[in-house]
């Protein structure tokens, strides 16, 4: 599913399943665009739950590949303003988080850093910002968190008005599009080479 090259939108590209442990996750690649223009500081991974996508039943998977518009979000576990600023304790509640809308029977989908005790997957359907992960790798607790905090700055910048008020907010012309279901496991790039995005 393509951008349309208006407004802030977060390109995510699903690139596949990893697992380990007996835990499947599908493993994408994201990227920022302003008016159809990528922001050079603004990409990375993302860890979500095995497919199939669906926006029907509440269960750990993914939701259906589509244009997701997002908003504000301000729950005990995670908010978009008044977080944690605890740069030490894992964890520590509430972390940052945005929240993506219109996901049909799915709720609370949210961005969010991967934390413990799940760093291999932090998630019952939302998205999880990381650097390149192998398939036996987990996500490190603060470096997700600095990727959240990156995309909330930079909608901060963007939609300024929609961070005024510490309620649930659309934030206007911002959303995520989900590009992809793949079903086959992703393969690791080869120790030493450039990690694999497309």
């Amino acid at each position: 599913m393509p951008i349309t090259g208006r407004g802030w939108e977060l390109h995510v590209k699903r690139l596949g399943t990893q697992t380990h442990a007996r835990v499947t996750r599908t493993y994408a690649s994201y990227q920022v665009h302003r008016d159809g223009v990528a922001d050079a500081a603004l990409f990375g991974h993302l860890c979500e739950c095995k497919g199939p996508g669906d926006n029907v039943h509440s269960r750990a998977t993914r939701i259906k590949e589509g244009r997701y518009p997002l908003s504000t979000h301000f729950g005990r576990k995670y908010k978009t303003i008044g977080f944690s600023t605890d740069t030490h304790t894992p964890a520590v509640q509430p972390m940052p988080g945005l929240l993506l809308v219109s996901t049909g029977n799915r709720t609370a989908i949210l961005i969010h850093p991967g934390h413990p005790p799940k760093l291999y997957l932090s998630s019952i359907g939302c998205l999880n910002p990381t650097k390149p992960l192998g398939k036996d790798d987990s996500m490190d607790f603060f470096e997700s968190r600095a990727r959240v905090l990156a995309l909330i700055n930079s909608l901060r910048a963007f939609s300024p008005a929609a961070f005024q008020h510490n309620r649930p907010t659309p934030i206007p012309d911002a959303a995520v599009v989900i590009d992809g279901e793949p079903m086959n496991a992703f393969v690791d790039p080869p120790p030493g080479g450039p990690p694999l995005t497309s």
